[in-house]
């Protein structure tokens, strides 16, 4: 091997150490948002996702809902759709500015996925004599995923720490990076202190939190300004506001975070599962509804 082979293979175990935590909540996390997705469902939206669904999902979305990270190695274009970077310190986030990709081209990050993943349904769904060059079952799994992905604080982290994932940190006793914290850790810490390590015990307590607690934000949740089918710039907005005020604060290189962190920032974490889950069933009940106005017309 030459010296810029060395010098390739070396980038790509760098790179290597980071992609896991650079692509999403962790299978329980994207698999919480889709449940909670599927209970807001109306039935037209439903029967057209259970269309669409292939056949490894048995009729259920939660099951599929990690599938672009599982492709990643097959789909590298992909990996730069799972989140967004802004400026260093700026907490806050500007679509034109801040969604590229790390060559610069534009709409190649979370928010433009979204974008993309939500016209491709419609377009088909929008006018039903219309036949699609995309593949839509591809397009609903990525486009979940995504929705998903954008609610996770760190995924529209800061620039310079690559959303955390250059921050070595100890959780408790073991050493991980702060976006692994937030993808993983906090959602495992849960499952198995309040949950008895069973992730409906802890889905079910979400979606009581919005029935119960939740129950008046909810609409607003699911809004879209000026009719918009789908709108996530305010969902990365929340996540870089909210990465500044709690993942980020008192987590600086070297720093073992433990109950303090763990209690004050797993509500927050909740809160945002179930935004994550209203707002994607919210998206696809209006992609769908479209489609079924048309049939009846």
């Amino acid at each position: 091997m030459g010296v810029s082979g060395l010098l390739w293979a070396v980038r790509a175990l760098v790179i290597l150490q980071f992609v896991t935590g650079i692509l999403g909540w962790g299978k329980e996390g994207h698999y919480a948002t889709c449940k909670i997705a599927e209970g807001y469902l109306t039935a037209e939206a439903l029967a057209a996702v259970k269309e669409l669904l292939p056949e490894s999902a048995e009729g259920d979305l939660a099951n599929v809902c990690s599938w672009p990270d599982e492709i990643r190695f097959h789909y590298h274009w992909s990996s730069a759709l799972h989140y967004v970077d802004t400026p260093d310190f700026r907490c806050n986030y500007e679509y034109c500015r801040d969604c590229h990709d790390s060559s610069g081209r534009k709409d190649r990050c979370v928010t433009g996925a979204i974008y993309n993943y939500t016209n491709q349904l419609s377009s088909l769904y929008q006018n039903s004599k219309s036949e699609s060059n995309y593949n839509l079952t591809e397009a609903l799994m990525f486009l979940s995923h995504f929705i998903g992905d954008a609610h996770q604080p760190l995924h529209v982290g800061f620039l310079g720490d690559l959303g955390g994932n250059t921050i070595q940190v100890r959780w408790y006793r073991r050493k991980s990076n702060l976006h692994h914290v937030w993808d993983n850790m906090i959602i495992e810490s849960a499952l198995k202190t309040f949950y008895s390590s069973d992730l409906a015990t802890m889905i079910r307590a979400i979606q009581n939190n919005i029935t119960e607690n939740w129950s008046n934000q909810q609409p607003l949740w699911e809004h879209c300004a000026h009719n918009h089918t789908v709108c996530p710039n305010p969902y990365a907005s929340e996540s870089i506001s909210l990465a500044c005020k709690y993942a980020y604060k008192n987590a600086t290189p070297g720093s073992t975070l433990e109950d303090d962190y763990f209690l004050s920032r797993l509500p927050i974490v909740e809160k945002r599962l179930a935004q994550g889950g209203i707002r994607l069933a919210a998206t696809l009940n209006r992609i769908f509804a479209s489609h079924v106005k048309i049939a009846q017309a």
